[in-house]
């Protein structure tokens, strides 16, 4: 059984891991404070999920969920997650996270920012411009007429190959944007950020994105 570990039980967080579980895949949850706060969730859950440190959920993972404030990314230890898959559900708010120059000036990308910091693992872009409800309430089976479709972005093939699919089992098509450099098309205040698009209305608002905001 696939285990995906989960970097955050905020509001998307817990719905990657309702919907993970529902599908069948085991799940590790982890937040800031402690896994004895997460009793709740986990009972909601039930048997395929449980909850433990940031750092045991890394190492318990086939893959993981960073979905973490960005500010906080250099927290993350980056042992337990080498040689795994990491999707990045980030987004930057100056706002929260303070500014970042090369955020600002249109230099560097969030998601970029994490795959340097997590050196030896694959980051993928992912679940970063979708509601945090709609990620458990408006996916629909392969093949449906005007299926909502997400992005995804990674240096790896491989990375994006399991975003792709994993989009396909929440009921989501998918459109690859390409490396990391170009994650920010979907970032916040951009055309694709957090509307309902099919695949072909998704590609369209990613092209017309505007690199600084």
């Amino acid at each position: 059984m696939t285990t995906i570990g989960i970097i955050g039980a905020g509001h998307i967080g817990s719905q990657i891991a309702r919907k993970a579980v529902q599908l069948g895949y085991d799940v590790i949850i982890s937040n800031s404070r402690g896994p004895e706060t997460l009793g709740g969730l986990v009972a909601e859950l039930g048997s395929g999920a449980r909850a433990a440190t940031a750092p045991e959920a890394a190492a318990g993972a086939d893959f993981a969920v960073v979905t973490i404030p960005f500010k906080n990314y250099l927290q993350l230890s980056a042992a337990p997650l080498a040689g795994k898959v990491v999707i990045d559900t980030n987004n930057y708010y100056w706002e929260r996270d303070g500014h970042v120059a090369a955020l600002d000036n249109g230099e560097a990308t969030t998601s970029g920012l994490l795959q340097e910091h997590l050196k030896d693992s694959k980051v993928a872009k992912g679940f970063n411009h979708i509601g945090a409800p709609d990620i458990t309430t408006t996916g629909t089976p392969s093949g449906t007429e005007n299926r909502r479709a997400l992005a995804t972005a990674s240096d790896f093939a491989d990375a994006a190959a399991l975003v792709t699919a994993l989009y396909d089992e929440f009921g989501f098509d998918t459109v690859n944007i390409g490396p990391l450099s170009e994650s920010w098309r979907v970032e916040r205040d951009r055309p694709a950020y957090v509307v309902r698009q099919n695949a072909a209305e998704l590609a369209a608002n990613l092209a017309k994105a505007p690199r600084l905001i």
